[in-house]
């Protein structure tokens, strides 16, 4: 069992404690969640523990040969390998071991009777080889596919130079290198920042199958609830844990910062007294002595503090402009780029009110789409056309461009603000992640995400009927996404949107248009009904593909229809059944051969006989070979079996 220590651990920037004394036991069975303000520590943290950075003080202690690997938020990048040689790289920790079977190999074959270390050596050989063999190394190609793929890499990109893809793209490439390591301990620092909704859900299930312990940051709630049973909150460099996913710890959250609101109002109180005696009587010599006492009561008082994240702040969008009851209607409106059509033919009516959601892979066109919607691309066929006095305000991903360097954050957002709006801007930038001194920052020294950030408020702040907004919720924590997520369920206007996250569609839309090469599919009703919708339709497909049932147009021999697929199923699932057992058996008798052949190894007369020794080995090698073979023939008759429902 892997096991991770850190005892006493604190680290502090400058005059501020990131972390103050943390102690935390993480093992192979841990499904954590770190929650925490921005800036509250908790990349800190996860570095600390991943030794990538060290404590002022405190220890860290990693059971022996446990590996643990590490995501980062962002910041890397690959170049010189292709996408399928940079994955195989995960395997480079196995380096060491084929080496040292090498050697082991050369000396068996030197070596002579008399030579007392000969068990020695075969015993490690042994166990090297049945390190590698458990390590999945032999069926590397097969995790590299089945883990590339699930995180949305097309087969035809495997060949393609990793220089190729773009900053999201590569944190992709750093998250399949990690999960390839398969380390007894992950850990994940906003691990579905640059994922699709379809790798996102793909992850999900890979987290919640992995054999070893997980650590992550994440600002996804949906991903959370579905991946960690636990979760530690780091608030002023000290941790508390709760049991459950993020919903429970939320629940729990919610009780405790009314008690603690309650102390606090109380202690607010209390303090306005005291300085309020203080200032009374101050110059009175008669009360000195009692000024003083509660100059020193004051002093001792231990402020509380509410977490930044847990405080509420309601946000309002400007009342929009009226506008008709058509906001946009498009006919048969196609894009391309030279060759490749991104759009073709699309026919939609927008209606007021609505809150629209486009789903669909990467790739797809959905940014392509928002973006003509906007008026922000021009070059395409077909009609657009809005309706009466709509006003659109559009926000993407590269939209900081527009903002002025030399503003400060403040300056820049009261360029854009309303006259009533301008006394609520610190709350609504500290709602943003703007705290403090933050606001006084130039926007020439701001961040990629912050930019963004400032750019998104700028634009919720106009008063506009048509918001068109393309992943707004990027670089936002869970707190910011509920301010913003409440104020768009409050706006009265129109709003067309593009997200990842799960938890901010479901309760926002209230209309799904799925985009795809096979055109788009409009699903007048919520996220939820749409998953239904479609995942009923691919079951159907799937069944359909797989059993080869077999169906009669005429309703009266439907009965008929029925019992013959039943017996198709029946036969098929026999079929699948027989193979099942016939594989295991298969199997099994290959792993007594196995046996046999590293019992034979060991035997003195054997393991003095290089020429011996090579033969067994290269039998044993084919065993394992075949051995990988049968197992991933069973696997696939297992979920074919899994496919054939009565």
């Amino acid at each position: 069992m892997a096991f991770l220590h850190l005892a006493g651990v604190s680290t502090a920037f400058g005059d501020r404690d990131i972390l103050k004394n943390i102690n935390l036991n993480i093992s192979d069975t841990s499904r954590i969640a770190l929650s925490g303000a921005n800036g509250s520590g908790k990349s800190t943290l996860l570095k600390t523990a991943a030794g990538l950075m060290k404590p002022d003080s405190g220890s860290i202690s990693l059971q022996r040969e446990s590996r643990i690997s590490y995501l980062p938020q962002s910041g890397i990048t690959y170049s010189g390998n292709t996408l399928f040689e940079e994955a195989d790289k995960a395997f480079s920790i196995f380096d060491e071991v084929i080496k040292r079977i090498s050697e082991i190999e050369k000396e068996l074959s030197e070596m002579t009777d008399e030579n007392s270390d000969t068990q020695n050596r075969v015993e490690e050989l042994h166990n090297l080889q049945e390190k590698l063999f458990t390590s999945g190394y032999y069926e590397r190609d097969r995790e590299i596919y089945k883990i590339l793929n699930g995180l949305g890499f097309a087969e035809s990109d495997f060949s393609r130079m990793t220089d190729e893809f773009s900053g999201g793209w590569q944190m992709r490439i750093a998250l399949a290198r990690v999960l390839l390591e398969k380390p007894d301990i992950l850990f994940l620092d906003e691990p579905t920042n640059y994922l699709d909704i379809e790798a996102r859900y793909w992850l999900e299930d890979f987290i919640s199958g992995y054999p070893g312990g997980v650590v992550i940051v994440s600002h996804d709630r949906f991903f959370l609830d579905s991946t960690v049973n636990e979760i530690i909150e780091l608030f002023n460099g000290s941790l508390k844990r709760y049991k459950g996913n993020y919903s429970d710890y939320e629940k729990r959250r919610a009780l405790e910062l009314e008690e603690l609101v309650k102390r606090y109002k109380q202690q607010e109180e209390e303090i306005a007294k005291i300085e309020y005696f203080i200032r009374k009587f101050r110059f009175n010599a008669s009360k000195a002595s009692l000024v003083q006492s509660r100059v020193k009561s004051l002093e001792t008082i231990e402020k509380i503090e509410i977490p930044e994240s847990l405080k509420k702040i309601h946000f309002t969008f400007p009342s929009p402009p009226h506008s008709g009851k058509e906001v946009l209607m498009i006919h048969d409106l196609s894009k391309s780029y030279g060759d490749l059509k991104v759009l073709d033919k699309i026919n939609l009516n927008i209606r007021k009110g609505e809150k629209v959601v486009f789903a669909g892979k990467n790739g797809a066109g959905k940014t392509t789409l928002l973006k003509i919607i906007s008026g922000h691309d021009e070059n395409f066929t077909g009609d657009l056309i809005t309706g009466t006095d709509v006003k659109r305000g559009y926000f993407s991903q590269d939209f900081e461009s527009t903002l002025k360097n030399e503003n400060n954050v403040i300056e820049e957002i009261e360029t854009s603000s309303p006259t009533e709006m301008i006394p609520k801007l610190r709350n609504l930038l500290g709602a943003f992640l703007f705290r403090g001194d933050d606001i006084f920052k130039k926007v020439s020294v701001l961040s990629g995400g912050e930019k963004n950030r400032v750019a998104l408020l700028k634009l919720l702040l106009k008063p506009v009927n048509l918001l068109i907004l393309d992943e707004p919720t990027n670089h936002l924590d869970i707190n910011s996404k509920d301010i913003l997520l409440e104020a768009l369920q409050d706006y009265s206007g129109t709003l067309l949107f593009v997200s990842h996250d799960r938890y901010f569609i479901e309760n926002l839309a209230n209309r799904v248009i799925e985009i795809s090469e096979r055109g788009i599919r409009d699903y007048p009703g919520d996220y939820a009904y749409y998953l239904w919708k479609r995942d009923n339709s691919d079951s159907d497909s799937l069944k359909s593909v797989r059993i080869k049932s077999m169906t009669e147009e005429n309703s009266a021999s439907s009965v008929k229809a029925d019992r013959e697929k039943a017996k198709i199923i029946k036969r098929e699932r026999k079929k699948l059944e027989n193979k099942e057992d016939d594989l295991l058996h298969a199997i099994e008798k290959l792993e007594t051969e196995a046996a046999s052949l590293e019992h034979e190894m060991s035997l003195p007369e054997n393991y003095s006989e290089g020429d011996k020794v090579r033969e067994i080995k290269d039998k044993l090698d084919k065993n394992h070979e075949k051995q990988h073979e049968l197992s991933l023939e069973w696997e696939e008759a297992e979920t074919l079996l899994a496919e054939v429902e009565l």
